[in-house]
């Protein structure tokens, strides 16, 4: 094994090690050298493909390499992924597919092709599990990787490994990734969004509370635009403000989520990397043609969304203690709601309870473009107990989905359907 510790960085091309302060690699002339004192210490990464849709589009049609693209729907639709040209001009991702093309009119628009990129984001998941068996995918073409212990095995630190791992990447899938790596996964995730595309950024111990004390608030993982202006109200826009401040104080005005507050500001994480292949969160959407503002319509449409929700989750194996209802007006503004349940489920009957009363609050005359129902926070899912736990009417009506489930499970989902969800186009 070579000595990595006396080295300060290598050449991200060739791999050539670096010691001094040249700009470019003494072996192949590539100016792509990275350094850092804590380079060959850490071993916890994030992987993140680089405007992965377009660039698997991008891989298939060279033709494409230098031109403007967005993968995404029709014009109600939004974007998908755009390509780094397309970024240029302002387009981003979830933006509505009528301002991207706003922003960069000679855009190409690609339908989305889900079964292409799912092959390519399995062959990238399966190079990451040849460096390690440690590997926590977040989406299709993103995942945590823990590579502690594995410089003996490949005869190199991780940070070595990891840019094996990214040319490998390039040469058999055609696209390319960018890296964080650090000491704790909320870390690494920040550091690979530094410099992309084809970053690869290390974030160290030592410089963790000064990098941290010069970001916003929203740099903290869960912080998002509703808790950005709580904090704002309170006068705390840095995080650097969160590190002068107490755990307590924190938790006192802010409850559970000032713990997290305080430990993030501070680049704590004691999360490890999971190999647990279950979803994070299960969901349903849909969006209309035409803007709705009609509470009986939505409630129908409704049902079929949880239904699919439940379906998923009983072919998972997995139940959800928190119910989810996302809506979107016809503006485009997001609307989230969410209760969360005393026994977790994955019944559609009991999702459509939960997530009707949300329903019922926003639907009040607003004209909504998408409609969507989720269950989040899985566990391990034991169906036949929700007809034991429940109070006697749901308890029955538990019994009577499962029993519905064994006759669909025989003869098909066309077998029996609930009146409601009659009428429905799922």
């Amino acid at each position: 094994m070579q000595d990595d510790a006396a080295t300060v960085g290598f050449c991200r091309d060739c791999f050539t090690p670096v010691a001094g302060a040249e700009r470019r690699c003494k072996a192949c002339g590539s100016p792509r050298l990275l350094r850092h004192p804590e380079l060959h210490q850490l071993s916890i990464a994030h992987i993140d493909c680089d405007a992965f849709y377009a660039a698997v589009e991008k891989r298939d049609r060279p033709e494409l390499a230098d031109k403007p693209v967005i993968v995404g729907g029709g014009t109600r639709g939004v974007v998908s992924t755009a390509c780094y040209i397309a970024r240029i001009h302002g387009v981003r991702s979830a933006m509505p597919m009528f301002k991207a093309l706003k922003l960069c009119p000679e855009a190409l628009v690609i339908k989305p092709d889900m079964a292409k990129y799912a092959a390519a984001g399995k062959l990238v998941r399966e190079l990451m599990l040849e460096v390690t068996p440690l590997v926590e995918p977040l989406s299709i073409d993103e995942a945590f990787l823990d590579l502690t212990g594995t410089a003996r095995l490949h005869g190199m630190s991780p940070a070595l490994t990891l840019a094996h791992l990214i040319q490998r990447i390039t040469e058999k899938v055609g696209i390319t990734a960018s890296v964080g790596l650090s000491h704790n996964k909320f870390l690494a995730k920040l550091a690979s969004d530094l410099e992309k595309p084809r970053g690869f950024s290390v974030l160290g111990r030592a410089e963790t509370l000064s990098f941290l004390a010069a970001k916003p608030v929203g740099f903290i993982w869960g912080v998002g635009k509703a808790m950005q202006e709580e904090l704002a109200r309170g006068g705390i826009t840095m995080i650097a403000q969160l590190q002068q401040m107490e755990k307590n104080e924190l938790m006192r005005r802010y409850g559970s989520m000032g713990a997290r507050l305080y430990h993030l500001s501070r680049g704590e994480d004691q999360r490890i990397v999971s190999t647990d292949d279950h979803s994070k969160s299960i969901s349903a959407e849909t969006t209309f043609n035409t803007d709705i503002a009609d509470r009986a319509e939505l409630e129908r449409i409704l049902w079929p969304l949880a239904e699919k929700v439940s379906r998923r989750a009983k072919a998972e194996g997995v139940a959800g203690h928190t119910v989810v209802l996302k809506l979107k007006t016809a503006d485009f503004r997001l609307r989230t709601r969410n209760v969360s349940l005393a026994d977790p489920t994955l019944l559609a009957s009991r999702i459509y309870d939960a997530a009707l009363p949300l329903l019922q609050r926003e639907a009040t005359g607003t004209a909504f473009r998408l409609i969507g129902v989720g269950i989040s926070g899985l566990v391990e899912a034991r169906p036949e107990q929700e007809t034991e736990t429940l109070d006697v009417t749901t308890a029955a009506r538990a019994r009577v989905e499962l029993a519905v489930d064994r006759i669909r499970d025989k003869f098909g989902r066309a077998a029996v359907a609930r009146g409601i969800g009659f009428g429905s186009d799922d």
